[in-house]
C-alpha cells in the first residue's frame, strides 16, 4: 500500500495530503465509496453538511471496520447557518450524522460576503469555540480571499489552519495561495482536475505518456509536489484505486512548469467567485 504523506498544519495537527472527496456523491453511493477508498488505503474524508452525505460518510467509515481515530474527516458548515446559534446548532447536526464526537477538520465552507452583513467574523468565532472544546481538532475556512484573511487576521484570535480553495492547472488561484504560504496556512485544492477539464490538455498527456501514467495521475502529483492537500472523487473502484498510486513517481522540474505554466488566471475559475458568491441551499 502507497503511504500517504502528512502535512502539520499551524495548530500542530496532521493531516494525510491525498483524501477522498465525496462532493456530489449521491447519498445512497456515499457509503459504499467511503468503504472502498477506505479499503485502497485513503485515510482522509472530505464531505460537508452541504453534501448531503456525511450520515453516509459515517456509515462508510463504520462498515469499514475502522477506529474512528484512524481516519481524518473533514466536514464544513452549510451557508445557511452563519450567524453564532445556527453554526452551533449546525455543528451538533454534523456531529450527529457522523456519529462522532469530534471532527479532525471542520471549515467555513463559504465567507459570504454579500450575506449577514458581511459578517463572517462572528461565524469564526464560533469555530473557535468548537477548537476551545476539543471538538473540532482544527479548523480551517474555504474559499477565503485574501481580504477575507487579512479580516479574521485583525480581529480575531486564530489563524485558520486550511483554505480550502479552488485549484489547478487552469486556475493557480496564486494570490491566495501566496497568502497562506507567507501566513502558514495549508492550501487544499478542490476540483483538482477542473472537474476534468485538463484531462485532455496536449501538456498534460505529454507529460502522462512520458511517465506512462495517466492524466489524472499527473494532475493530481502536480498538486503533492506542490505541497497542495487534495482529494479526488469518484465512485468507480479503479479510478479511486487509480487516483491513490500517486507516490512511485515524481515529476521534473520541466514538467512542473510546464503543468504551472497552463494557469489562465481568472478566466481558467470553473466554480463562483467568492467576492460574489451568494447561494444558500433552501
Amino acid at each position: 500500500m502507497s503511504k500517504v504523506p502528512a502535512i502539520e498544519l499551524n495548530d500542530g495537527v496532521s493531516i494525510p495530503q491525498l483524501g477522498f472527496g465525496v462532493f456530489q456523491i449521491k447519498p445512497d453511493e456515499t457509503a459504499a465509496a467511503v468503504k472502498t477508498a477506505l479499503e485502497i488505503g485513503y485515510r482522509h474524508i472530505d464531505t460537508a453538511e452541504m453534501y448531503g452525505n456525511e450520515r453516509e460518510v459515517g456509515q462508510g467509515i463504520r462498515e469499514a471496520g475502522l477506529d474512528r481515530a484512524d481516519v481524518f474527516i473533514t466536514s464544513k458548515l452549510n451557508n445557511g447557518f452563519h450567524k453564532p446559534d445556527d453554526a452551533r446548532r449546525a455543528f451538533d447536526k454534523t456531529l450527529e450524522a457522523l456519529r462522532s464526537d469530534y471532527v479532525d477538520l471542520f471549515l467555513i465552507h463559504w465567507p459570504l460576503p454579500t450575506l449577514y452583513d458581511g459578517d463572517f467574523v462572528s461565524t469564526w468565532k464560533v469555530l473557535e469555540e468548537f477548537a476551545r472544546d476539543g471538538r473540532a481538532r482544527s479548523i480551517g475556512v474555504s474559499n477565503f480571499q485574501v481580504a477575507h484573511l487579512e479580516r479574521l487576521a485583525k480581529e480575531t484570535d486564530t489563524v485558520p489552519s486550511v483554505n480550502q480553495i479552488e485549484l489547478h492547472p487552469y486556475f493557480g488561484n496564486n494570490e491566495v495561495r501566496a497568502y497562506g504560504r507567507e501566513h502558514g496556512i495549508a492550501t487544499e485544492a478542490w476540483a483538482p482536475i477542473a472537474q476534468g477539464k485538463v484531462l485532455d490538455d496536449p501538456v498534460i498527456n505529454r507529460v502522462a505518456d512520458a511517465r506512462g501514467k495517466s492524466a489524472a495521475q499527473v494532475v493530481l502529483r502536480w498538486h503533492i509536489q506542490r505541497g497542495d492537500i487534495v482529494f479526488p472523487k469518484s465512485v468507480t473502484p479503479a479510478r479511486v484505486e487509480e487516483n491513490f498510486q500517486l507516490f512511485d513517481f515524481e515529476l521534473d522540474d520541466s514538467d512542473m512548469d510546464a503543468i504551472s505554466a497552463l494557469d489562465k488566471g481568472e478566466a481558467g475559475r470553473n466554480g463562483p467567485n467568492p467576492d460574489k458568491f451568494d447561494y444558500v441551499p433552501g
